[in-house]
């Protein structure tokens, strides 16, 4: 790949021209440069493309609209490689309302391989193809023009070897029959990049929301929904509009009046109308509208116990499969399952282990430990799977 012609694109016309271009590949990867601290959509500063015989970089900031190159992105008739490509998915949705259909994600592919994940673009070139990459321009501001020569070097570097190590990790899935594995993980990674907002409930993670009924749960809800919406509006990070402890503390304090917002320090009073609307909302839903509790998990000593147990399992059973631990399963996963058991009942939808591939080729032999059907000891200590198993007469 260090042959290859290299072309940098600054121009509406030469844009045009490598868009016809690409159009003719049905392979292609691409990686891209951003900023997003000071924004709710990062600021793109740069795309990096590689294809069987170019690499190119793209200047957003100079070419004008990209969404000719982001529709040829999204057309499912091509292969589009990228490394953890949650934001470059984002990028093309905002830009075309459509995502890669025919992602492969190197990051995720290495996971269903075993090779580790998250795995970072130059440890996986190293595991993959024993090169090491430089990252000496990880904190530059690309913003920022002229590029220096390095900034371009490194730009190029940076997609040099991405259809590379789609090849390989292609044919070893194939080998082992784990494309539709790898399938599976991209349509829900792909599904998660793009709704992952208030659609999804993403306010169930703020801190502090463990204690308050399903009335105020309702207000968190509400106001968080307006939080993102104007985040988006106005292209500032969410935390610029309201920090996530106000959230929870006006849930708390249920004010009233914009006298009452007053007692929350911290929040900007031009919003406190908006912030009283949202509550007001929350306060007019029926109580079946009301979101569900949390419910608060207070596991007997045996439940943790045994969840212990069954993660390192869980890693001795990935590690003789050659599929990473991390992308198995959480956790939460397994105490999912062993809470289950431990009431008896079925394994539970929740759980990621029983869906899919996981269901399949992992569930079973958990399920085969933790219903006493096979024991467990150590076997050879040196070994990197330790573990031996005893199955029971029964």
């Amino acid at each position: 790949m260090d042959d290859l012609n290299e072309h940098f694109i600054t121009e509406p016309s030469a844009l045009a021209e490598c868009c016809e271009h690409l159009a003719t590949c049905p392979l292609i990867g691409f990686d891209t440069e951003f900023i997003g601290e000071q924004t709710y959509i990062p600021d793109l500063c740069l795309v990096q493309v590689a294809t069987p015989d170019r690499l190119i970089l793209i200047d957003p900031l100079s070419c004008g609209p990209l969404e000719a190159f982001w529709r040829i992105v999204a057309d499912p008739k091509k292969t589009v490689v990228v490394h953890a490509g949650r934001e470059e998915i984002r990028f093309c949705h905002f830009a075309c309302n459509e995502i890669p259909q025919g992602l492969f994600d190197i990051q995720i592919a290495a996971g269903v391989l075993g090779l580790g994940y998250p795995l970072g673009y130059g440890a996986l070139i190293q595991e993959v193809l024993g090169l090491r990459l430089s990252k000496g321009e990880t904190l530059t501001d690309w913003r920022r023009r002229p590029l220096t020569p390095d900034q371009i070097r490194y730009a190029y570097d940076d997609v040099r070897h991405l259809l590379a190590l789609w090849k390989n990790l292609q044919g070893r899935l194939a080998k082992l029959n784990r494309l539709a594995w790898l399938e599976e993980e991209l349509t829900a990674f792909k599904h998660r990049a793009v709704v992952e907002g208030p659609a999804v409930e993403k306010w169930r993670k703020l801190k502090g929301i463990g204690g308050l009924d399903r009335k105020r749960l309702a207000v968190v809800r509400e106001i968080f929904a307006w939080r993102e919406e104007k985040a988006l509006r106005v292209n500032r990070p969410s935390r610029f509009i309201l920090r996530d402890d106000l959230i929870v503390e006006a849930a708390r304090r249920n004010p009233k009046t914009e006298a009452d917002m007053a007692a929350l320090r911290g929040l900007n009073k031009n919003d406190a109308p908006a912030v009283l609307e949202a509550l007001q909302r929350a306060r007019n839903l029926a109580p079946d509208e009301w979101p569900e509790a949390i419910e608060r998990e207070n596991d007997p000593p045996q439940v943790t116990l045994v969840a212990s147990l069954l993660g390192a399992v869980l890693a001795d059973i990935c590690t003789r499969k050659q599929i990473t631990p991390g992308l198995a399963a959480t956790t939460s996963d397994i105490k999912h399952l062993v809470r289950a058991r431990f009431r008896g009942e079925p394994p539970p939808e929740e759980s990621h282990l029983t869906h899919g591939w996981r269901k399949e080729h992992l569930l079973p032999d958990l399920l085969a430990f933790l219903d006493g059907k096979r024991g467990l000891c150590v076997g050879d200590i040196r070994s990197e799977t330790p573990l031996a198993y005893i199955e029971s007469p029964g």
